[in-house]
């Protein structure tokens, strides 16, 4: 057995279950629907194939050490994140308003179309600064010593997607799952501001904050 591989396995589940901006996207679109939620969850896992495939091609190293350009991308990904939050927020916004001139006559939430859900769950994982020094400073400490760090790389990265690809549809159908009681009104306000307030503060801390290095 590969003693570094099955580290690397349970130090990488960690680290992709670690919740983030990424989780709360895939859970507010499983409350839409199940087929927004799984779309959510595979560009999640997209956007994290993008940053996997840079570090092994060095080019993850490029960014870091240019600090312009990785401003540039944690700018970026904080006003998308921060525009998620706020869209969530006008949202629960919209429908109190709504219940409260009608309370009989709520209009449905509009439903999540699968391409926009599959674009946001991409964006959130493409656009996170974070990940290219994740990858940088942890891949390479499980490439033994003596070994072509290139296919050693590759299988890493491998894994890593693959476990995104477990992980967020799990939360996409364990979400679905339990949808009768999650998309109660009063719950799915609750849930949806909570996730709006956590991608606000989220995106916030990365527009507003220091350069993350």
């Amino acid at each position: 057995m590969d003693a570094q591989l099955i580290a690397f396995t349970g130090v990488a589940a960690g680290m992709v279950a670690l919740p983030g901006a990424d989780f709360t996207v895939v859970v507010r679109n499983a409350l839409a629907s199940r087929t927004a939620g799984l779309a959510a969850a595979l560009g999640v896992a997209g956007g994290l194939l993008v940053h996997t495939a840079l570090a092994v091609a060095g080019l993850a190293a490029v960014l870091v050490t240019m600090p312009v350009l990785f401003r540039t991308v944690q700018l970026l990904g904080g006003a998308y994140v921060l525009y998620l939050g706020i869209s969530a927020l006008y949202a629960v916004r919209r429908r109190v308003s709504e219940e409260s001139r009608a309370p009989d006559h709520v209009s449905p939430a509009p439903p999540q179309q699968p391409g926009r859900a599959l674009r946001q769950g991409f964006l959130t994982n493409a656009l996170n600064p974070k990940a290219p020094v994740l990858f940088l400073s942890l891949l390479p400490q499980f490439v033994p010593e003596g070994r072509p760090p290139l296919p050693r790389t590759l299988l890493l990265a491998a894994l890593v997607v693959a476990l995104a690809l477990i992980w967020f549809p799990a939360v996409a159908l364990l979400v679905d799952r339990l949808g009768r009681w999650l998309r109660r009104p009063r719950t799915a306000r609750a849930i949806e501001g909570g996730s709006g307030v956590a991608l606000t503060g989220l995106g916030l801390a990365l527009v507003t904050g220091p350069l993350l290095r």
